[in-house]
Order: structure tokens, then sequence, then C-alpha cells
């Protein structure tokens, strides 16, 4: 086993006693039945089958269409390689969930994301099955792998994980951060480059009459500056009162996995999903 992959299953599993210890991870305010199974397939089916296959699919195209590329940048400074997984990564993933919240039929892929009426690390990969399908991020890291950067790739996916697991987490690591006076400029630089759980939760708050929810932005990643950069970012060092989104229809378990496969009852028009999916703007 990579010792990234290692590395990231510690950085999971000690998240994971944590809330165990400290919030009962298994059983948070307001959980159905379905939330567990949505959380337990989508996760799994992201990790075992979804990404090893697009990494791999990306590669064996480009070693169709370029294999005189191959390994082709094996070379490069790795402050300019990691910018490449930053903008290519983790920027096209802010935008394709940016998106989400703005394009009716793509939100119903994401929906599942904030139908959990809880924050924890259950959440990290929860969403329908094909909205990872269909993430650019993960097409083009399969790309920069397959032209050399893999090495770069096995650190910068355990980064990325510590920090978004952090960040859906309901133990706010960031609380008691804030205050302490002297780390108050340390904090500011912090919570505009990185998601902490105080800017993240916001996005899953259920409120939009609430003062720290921020549903319609906050959508960053790993980096909570393109949060910054392009207009969407609400800091305010609280946290909602209440999470999922208010005036959200309900989604059975088979919506939640694979809409558009199952259209049961819940299933939403685009206007009526626009509208809904925006009523909690901040």
């Amino acid at each position: 086993m990579p010792t990234s992959t290692i590395v990231i299953l510690a950085i999971y599993f000690s998240f994971a006693l944590l809330e165990l210890w400290r919030s009962n991870l298994f059983s948070k305010d307001e959980q159905t039945r379905d939330d567990g199974i949505v959380e337990l397939v989508s996760t799994g089916v992201l990790l075992t089958l979804t990404q090893p296959a697009i990494l791999f699919s990306a590669a064996a195209l480009m070693g169709v269409i370029a294999p005189q590329w191959e390994g082709a940048l094996a070379g490069i400074n790795i402050i300019a390689a990691i910018a490449l997984f930053l903008i290519f990564d983790d920027m096209t993933q802010y935008f394709w969930h940016r998106a989400s919240h703005s394009y009716a039929w793509l939100y119903n892929l994401h929906r599942a994301h904030h139908n959990a009426r809880y924050m924890s690390i259950r959440l990290v990969y929860r969403n329908n099955l094909f909205y990872y399908m269909m993430m650019p991020g993960l097409w083009f890291s399969g790309v920069l792998i397959y032209l050399g950067l893999g090495w770069v790739y096995a650190g910068y996916i355990v980064v990325k994980l510590l920090v978004i697991t952090g960040a859906h987490s309901d133990l706010a690591w960031d609380k008691p951060l804030y205050k302490i006076g002297w780390l108050s400029p340390v904090m500011w630089v912090v919570e505009r480059t990185i998601s902490t759980p105080a800017t993240h939760h916001a996005h899953h708050g259920r409120h939009a009459s609430d003062p720290a929810v921020q549903y319609k932005g906050n959508f960053g990643n790993l980096l909570f500056f393109w949060d910054v950069l392009f207009g969407t970012a609400k800091i305010t060092r609280t946290y909602p009162e209440s999470y999922g989104v208010e005036n959200l229809p309900k989604a059975t378990l088979g919506q939640q996995l694979a809409w558009p496969l199952f259209k049961e009852g819940a299933d939403v028009e685009a206007a009526d999903e626009t509208k809904a999916a925006t009523s909690s703007a901040g």
C-alpha cells in the first residue's frame, strides 16, 4: 500500500475517532436511515471505483492522444508542479462546485451533500455517484499524473484531504484559535487561504436569516482563496445554528445516489429546483 494512502487513512480515521469521542460519529442530530446509506455508498464507490477509474482512464486517453508527452513534466520545479494541481484540480473544483449551486440539473447531482442536517467527516465525499464522474479536476489530475507529476499528487492529495476533512468535521478546530489574541493576524491569513470549519460550515447552514450562513458562496475545497479572489467569500468566525438547506424538497435515497436514473416523488424541474437551491442565499 502506498505511503500516501496510509497517511490518508490515518488522517481520516483520526478525525473519525475524535468525532466518535467528542460528538458521536454514528448518531448525529436529525440524521435519518438514508443518510448513513448515502454516505457509505457514495464514499465507497468514489474511493474504490470512480477515482481510480478516472485517473487510469485519463492516463490511457493521453497515451492514445499524446504518447510523446508521457512524463514530460517529471523534472519541473516542485512549486510549479503544486501550482498546476492547485489550478487544474482545486480551482476547477471551485468552479464545478459553484456551478452546482447555479444550474438546476447539476444541483440535482450535488444536493445529497446538502441533504444532511449535520456536519461531519461523513459528508466529505457524500454526493450523487455521477457528480464525481463528471468532475473536471479528477480528469485533469489524471492528465498531470500521466505527464509525470504522480509524485506530487501523492503529497498534494494528503494535504487536500487533511484540509477538507477538518473543514467538514463538527469539531471546529479553528474555534479556540480565534480566542487567542496574538494569533488573530495568523488566523486572518489562514481563513483566507484554506477552508476552515467556520468558512465551510457557513456553506452548509440551513437558514438564510442566520448571519453565519453563506449558502451561495464559500465554495472552496482546499483553498478558500478562490472565494476571496472571485468574490464569493463570507468570513464571520461564527458557525450556523443548524445545517441542511431550508425549503429544499425531500429527496429519496435513489435520487440522492443516482439522479437522473431515479426520478421518484422529489424530482424537481429546473425552475423549481433553482428556486429551492437559492432560497438560502445569504
